[in-house]
């Protein structure tokens, strides 16, 4: 069952919860680490979680991968390695996810979230100064392929701090600054996001009320927070990052040990 009725209130909460997680999203990623939780918190089964995450999720990554494709920092054609990777990669995870029992799903996606969010509290993320990607060399191609299948896999299998694992490893493998990790990391992620939605559609596990309720305010958050990445750099993206998931960890730790 794809469908369930929610009473206003609840999806002004959802409404709300999508704003603020497309807002972070857009800048350094993490936004799942949001959303996921919220939905679990519903009642709705793991796997439909993740379907309907998916497709609220497509909203906020894919706008902003627009605003940084159209403010020039993306290059489809030097990453391109790194888009067949990670739809490979997506593919594989979703599929893989789908024959896992709900019953060890439920107990796998709470520790996920939290080794996600504690990782990314702990990752000393050292300022990158390079305005520009590294020149294509066989073994820059290497590790797009390796770094799209590997995150790709996680997206579609799981999802939750996907961006931001994307944004820290362009940082140390290609030397990139914050803002330039934050525009591939945008469209990767929509990339292994688009292709883990079509994937979760065929198995029929996403709720569509919900996915789209939070995909437009998800669409409206990622607006602000990628113009506000632009506009403000990394002196503004840094700060947000640490504070997000220093909040984020508390939280997951707390309902995943302690509640």
């Amino acid at each position: 069952m794809t469908e369930m009725l929610l009473d206003p209130s609840t999806l002004l909460l959802l409404a709300s919860i999508g704003l603020l997680a497309g807002f972070i999203d857009a800048i350094v990623g993490g936004g799942g680490m949001l959303t996921v939780p919220a939905l679990l918190s519903l009642g709705l089964p793991p796997h439909l979680t993740l379907g309907t995450n998916k497709l609220s999720a497509c909203f906020a990554s894919g706008t902003a991968a627009y605003t940084y494709f159209k403010k020039q920092l993306f290059n489809p054609l030097f990453w391109k390695n790194s888009l067949y990777s990670t739809f490979i990669g997506a593919l594989m995870g979703t599929i893989l996810v789908n024959f896992i029992s709900a019953e060890w799903l439920e107990k796998i996606l709470p520790a996920v979230i939290l080794c996600a969010a504690i990782y990314s509290l702990f990752n000393r993320m050292k300022e990158q100064d390079g305005n520009s990607p590294p020149e294509l060399t066989p073994a820059v191609k290497l590790k797009q392929r390796l770094q799209g299948f590997i995150l790709g896999f996680y997206d579609g299998y799981a999802g939750p701090g996907t961006g931001a694992f994307w944004v820290i490893s362009n940082m140390r493998l290609y030397k990139l600054n914050i803002l330039l990790s934050s525009g591939v990391a945008k469209s990767m992620n929509f990339t292994s996001n688009f292709t883990s939605l079509l994937a979760f559609i065929y198995f029929g596990q996403v709720n569509w009320l919900i996915g789209l309720t939070m995909g437009s305010c998800l669409m409206l958050g990622a607006y602000i927070g990628a113009h506000s990445a632009i506009h403000f750099g990394a002196k503004f993206i840094r700060p947000i990052f640490i504070v997000i998931v220093m909040i984020m960890a508390l939280k997951l730790g707390y309902n995943a040990w302690l509640s």
